[in-house]
Order: C-alpha cells, then sequence, then structure tokens
C-alpha cells in the first residue's frame, strides 16, 4: 500500500512476494492496465511470471479483488475512523495478516485459512514428491 502511484511501489512489492512466496509453481499476477504496469522495472521483475490484465471496459475481470475490498471495508475498515494514511496501512495490514490470510475461512480454500491451504498443499507436494522420486 502506497500514497502515490510509483512504479517502485509495485516493483518492490513484486519483488517481496517472490522471496516471501519462494515460489516453484508458474505464477499468475493480475493487475489493471495502470501506468506503473508498463515501466521496464516492472517487466524486469515479471520476466518469470505470466502477466494477466484485465480488458478495457471490463471491472468485472477485477471481480475478485472488488470482492476482497468490500469485505475488508466490512468486516473492518467500517468499524474505525481513520486518521491519515499511517493510520490505514496499519489497519490493512493487521487485517491481512492477522485474520484473513490466518483465520478467516474461504470456500475456496476448502473452508481453511489461507495459510492453512497452503500449508495442506505443500505436505501434499512433499509426499506426491516422495512417492514419485
Amino acid at each position: 500500500m502506497t500514497d502515490s502511484l510509483d512504479v517502485s511501489c509495485v516493483v518492490d512489492t513484486v519483488e517481496k512476494a517472490k522471496v516471501r512466496r519462494n515460489p516453484s509453481l508458474p505464477l499468475v499476477l493480475h493487475s489493471d492496465r495502470g501506468s506503473q504496469y508498463i515501466f521496464q522495472e516492472y517487466r524486469r521483475v515479471t520476466t518469470d511470471i505470466e502477466l494477466s490484465y484485465s480488458a478495457k471496459a471490463s471491472p468485472w475481470e477485477n471481480a475478485c479483488i472488488e470482492s476482497f475490498h468490500s469485505l475488508i471495508k466490512r468486516e473492518w475498515l467500517n468499524r474505525f475512523t481513520i486518521q491519515n494514511f499511517p493510520h490505514a496501512y496499519h489497519l490493512i495490514f493487521e487485517y491481512i495478516e492477522t485474520f484473513y490470510n490466518t483465520v478467516r475461512i474461504h470456500s475456496h480454500c476448502d473452508y481453511l485459512s489461507p495459510n492453512d491451504f497452503e500449508k495442506l498443499q505443500e505436505r501434499t507436494e512433499k509426499k506426491k514428491y516422495k512417492l514419485v522420486s
């Protein structure tokens, strides 16, 4: 989250995600057609990622993130009077890292939290790899 549309925020976010997630599977990154997604730095950090863009005038292609925005407002942000950017940043970070990814169950994750679902997937992949090896 940033208070500007600078490409460095997008580049930093992609690089952090790659380090934190240490992906072994092919990644798909979906974004809108904002100016920060056309810069050379963005292309550089996404060379090993399949890029997906919304078509012009097709907001339904962003339904997943629009749903998340509605959810975070309804479940969390509407409880507070946001004072400034740092306060908003803290509230959003707190929601995502201490509830949404760790506690809140998701139907598309077989009613597990995203973190629990990923742990289960990792264990399954390791078992499958052991059987194949």
